[in-house]
């Protein structure tokens, strides 16, 4: 009964964040013209990001050192008031600080909700777990447009924000339940060396992405080039050695998680726009292209942690369905294809990531030794996070230099997608895995 207690207040947790990384996706827009902070409407979104590389970094191996609980707990608190700042935000700047405090909290809770996968699951579970996570993930995508909406319409903006705090209280108590008595108390590593010195190389990352991220817009060339050079002095600082060669293992697993996530999410943010803008369908038939690749990536979550395929087969068949749907999507850019390719297309992509994601997610712990879980985990989310703003950013760059070319945007997702499926069987290492830790192709994790 208390594992599933626990269960239910892991996916409360991680539905909320998903929840709210999506609704202010949605809300923002209208916050901006009523706050009259238009020109700070892109930093509502990189000051959070950049605010969740740091946490993401700090969080892990505050976990691993002290317990998931300190993390978890600080977290939730902060990502409640961060909520609460936002809502009650007289101007723009002060809505900002609440985003940031926001995007450092939800991170702190995001990893530590591995740490306690890790502690409390025996590694049989693990599959079945990062199913549930995948789908609570997810499934906000699907129903929260509709919420976000009719709160916005009814109640004001505001509320976005508010109501989420208070669910935040709730999930929190069936969590705290679901923990008594769970062996999570205490640290199983040892404090790292240079921690500050690893946060502050997570904020240069962070500022490196926000430069892509700002310079993809049209004229800003140079910035979105000062972008790349600082993350790639300071990106590899934060993941395992090997990983920008895709070396065997834990490496590898993080490499392919960006990768992955980068050619999905970058793809993504242009299927609706190629829809709409350029083959003039309806908002929400552009929205039933995306659900359905929703759907199926919750399908494919639960084909995973039900253990169907192994987890090579997962990894390079997920990864060869999304090159293929990505692929077969960019031909829709072409007025001789019919515009109802885009939907099996989509849903052969959702499949494919649905696949891999949590595949990845589990291995991450199974690569890990006591003490490092914290540590790994913070590296799959730093890469994923970090990658998939390169990935929007490159993509945005290609689309406005080429001319509103959705051929080109495919192309280079298309390209990243390939890459995956090329390292996919890099992710498994032949014969007894050995802890990441202790292996010569891992430095200490940034945390």
């Amino acid at each position: 009964m208390t594992r599933n207690a626990l269960t239910a207040g892991l996916l409360a947790m991680v539905s909320l964040v998903a929840f709210e990384y999506m609704a202010v996706a949605i809300a923002m827009p209208v916050v901006a013209r009523d706050l009259g902070g238009l020109e700070l409407y892109g930093l509502a979104f990189s000051g959070a990001m950049a605010a969740s590389v740091i946490g993401t970094v700090l969080g892990g191996r505050w976990a691993d050192v002290r317990g998931p609980q300190a993390p978890l707990w600080t977290g939730a608190a902060g990502f409640a008031a961060g909520l609460t700042v936002a809502g009650l935000a007289p101007t723009m700047e002060v809505l900002i600080a609440g985003r940031f405090l926001q995007g450092f909290s939800g991170a702190l809770v995001s990893v530590a909700l591995y740490v306690v996968v890790a502690r409390v699951y025996p590694e049989s579970r693990h599959p079945k777990i990062f199913s549930l996570f995948a789908t609570a993930w997810v499934v906000p995508s699907m129903v929260g447009p509709a919420i976000v909406g009719v709160v916005t319409d009814t109640l004001g903006w505001r509320w976005v924000f508010l109501l989420v705090p208070i669910l935040t209280v709730v999930a929190g108590l069936v969590l705290l339940r679901g923990l008594a008595g769970q062996p999570v108390s205490g640290g199983q590593g040892e404090p790292a060396p240079g921690l500050l010195g690893k946060v502050g190389w997570a904020a240069v990352t962070a500022v490196g992405a926000g430069l892509m991220q700002y310079g993809s817009g049209g004229g800003r060339l140079p910035l979105l080039i000062a972008g790349m050079v600082v993350l790639a002095v300071a990106l590899p600082r934060l993941l395992p050695r090997g990983t920008l060669r895709a070396a065997r293992g834990l490496p590898a697993v993080v490499g392919l998680r960006g990768l992955s996530a980068g050619a999905f999410f970058a793809a993504e943010v242009m299927v609706s726009l190629m829809l709409v803008d350029h083959r003039h369908l309806p908002t929400w038939a552009s929205g039933l292209a995306l659900m359905g690749g929703s759907l199926t990536w919750s399908l494919a979550s639960w084909v995973q942690g039900r253990e169907f395929f192994s987890q090579k087969t997962n990894l390079r068949l997920g990864s060869a369905m999304m090159a293929l749907g990505i692929l077969i999507t960019g031909t829709v850019a072409f007025a001789s294809v019919p515009v109802a390719v885009a939907y099996p297309a989509w849903i052969i992509t959702g499949f494919g990531i649905g696949l891999v994601y949590p595949t990845l997610s589990v291995l991450t712990l199974e690569l890990s030794a006591p003490g490092e879980q914290g540590k790994n985990s913070s590296a799959l989310q730093v890469g994923e996070s970090v990658v998939s703003v390169v990935a929007v950013a490159v993509t945005a760059a290609l689309f406005t230099a080429s001319g509103s070319g959705y051929w080109a945007v495919f192309a280079a997702t298309l390209v990243m997608a390939l890459a995956g499926l090329a390292i996919a069987g890099r992710s498994i290492k032949d014969g007894p895995a050995t802890a990441p830790g202790s292996s010569p192709e891992c430095l200490p994790h940034p945390a």
